[in-house]
C-alpha cells in the first residue's frame, strides 16, 4: 500500500503517514526499523505494510516508494 509521510520524530523513530484518502495512520519504531530507513521527510511517498483493519490497523513496515 502507498502513503505519504506526514510526521517523523528522529529521536523516537516514530511518526505517521497519510493514506491516499487522507486518513492519518501512526507507525512505531519497529515498523520504521523494518524498512531499513535512516530518515523520513514529510511529503515523501512511502510503501507501507499493515495488519488489521479500522481501529486495529497497525503499520508493520515503512519504506520508500520506488518506481
Amino acid at each position: 500500500m502507498q502513503a505519504t509521510a506526514y510526521t517523523y520524530d528522529s529521536e523516537t523513530r516514530t511518526g505517521s503517514v497519510l493514506l491516499d484518502d487522507g486518513t492519518p495512520v501512526p507507525f512505531d519504531a519497529p515498523a520504521f526499523d523494518a524498512g531499513g530507513l535512516r530518515l523520513l521527510r514529510p511529503g515523501q511517498r512511502v510503501r507501507i505494510e499493515v495488519t488489521g483493519e479500522a481501529e486495529r490497523r497497525r503499520i508493520t513496515l515503512v519504506t520508500l516508494q520506488t518506481f
